[in-house]
């Protein structure tokens, strides 16, 4: 008997050794080969892996643009979060309560994840086109604005960055108590980034609404009914109750939708690369500047390892959360 659990268990580990071969090689090895020459001085077509320490990174982050890379960072995970989960929520109360043609329009939320960042960058560059204004040669929603008596917008080419102006009360204010810096623009809203928002948006609500519809399903009628009974209205209940109950997959859609932020680039890419003075300019992109266009690996390589450390913390502690729930169940 004991023959055979040893046999089985060789062959277990035989079944998956080639994947862990190839992760071992493919991921880790990749990453350790990164880590390798984010400390090196490879700056030309011509590997140069002489080490040069924590150069790259003290340069990386000296770098005026790439200050704005972490701006556009934070203010597109920040509004991107929110939109989705507040749309996808939304979206899956309207369908929990088992409305006519509930499987048709599941169906149709859930239609953009089957494509791809690139092709909703692509689509979506096309619809927020803002056109001619100056000659009335307007694109787009511009075109739905038009005929509704509104002014064109223009979206992603717009370089108008909002932040608290200095002369302003708020900015006088901020001034005597030491935070006059968040009256610099670099702390503002670049208005070309909410046309990046708007995409993501599109194309990951839906998975939020499966995520919380799921959820919705998953809690008993019967605590529902129990609280009426008591006299709560439905505002009570979904407050009280429901959303209570659908923190962990709240915490999940936070986790899913927050890395993707970090490292987004495919819809930048498509959409509107660098932006207006680097008004939609993130990491990724910027690290694929650095690296093949301008052929800087080394520069490259750190910022890589950066977007990597982000990410990781982000999902290392959603590891820890999980095992710990799944310890005290």
């Amino acid at each position: 008997m004991l023959r055979r659990i040893n046999r089985d268990r060789l062959y277990s580990i035989l079944l998956i050794s080639p994947s862990i071969i190839l992760i071992a090689l493919f991921v880790y090895g990749f990453i350790g080969w990164s880590v390798w020459v984010s400390f090196s001085s490879w700056e030309g077509l011509r590997p140069d892996m002489t080490f040069r320490g924590v150069h790259n990174f003290v340069r990386l982050f000296s770098n005026p643009r790439f200050h704005i890379d972490i701006r556009n960072t934070i203010i597109f995970t920040v509004f991107f979060l929110t939109a989705c989960i507040g749309v996808g929520l939304s979206l899956a109360v309207v369908l929990d309560q088992r409305i006519r043609g509930e499987n048709f329009f599941r169906s149709l939320f859930l239609f953009p994840m089957a494509v791809s960042f690139i092709v909703t960058g692509v689509v979506w560059r096309w619809l927020l086109a803002p056109g001619d204004p100056a000659i009335g040669r307007l694109t787009g929603v511009n075109v739905i604005l038009d005929q509704l008596n509104l002014p064109p917008l223009k979206w992603y080419t717009d370089p108008t960055i909002l932040h608290i102006s200095a002369s302003s009360q708020l900015g006088q204010f901020l001034e005597s108590v030491g935070l006059g810096f968040l009256a610099n623009p670099l702390y503002g809203i670049p208005v070309a980034l909410i046309s990046i928002v708007i995409a993501a948006t599109w194309q990951m609500s839906g998975f939020v609404m499966a995520m919380y519809l799921a959820g919705l399903r998953g809690i008993p009628e019967e605590l529902r009914e129990a609280a009426r009974v008591d006299g709560a209205n439905e505002l009570q209940v979904y407050r009280h109750i429901v959303l209570p109950m659908l923190r962990p997959v709240t915490l999940s859609a936070v986790i899913i939708l927050g890395h993707i932020s970090l490292k987004i680039f495919d819809l930048v890419a498509a959409m509107s690369k660098r932006g207006p003075g680097f008004a939609t300019d993130v990491p990724a992109y910027f690290m694929f500047e650095t690296t093949f266009h301008g052929n800087n690996f080394a520069q490259g390589a750190s910022i890589a390892i950066f977007m990597l450390v982000t990410v990781s913390f982000l999902i290392v502690h959603y590891l820890i959360y999980s095992s710990r729930t799944e310890a005290e169940v």
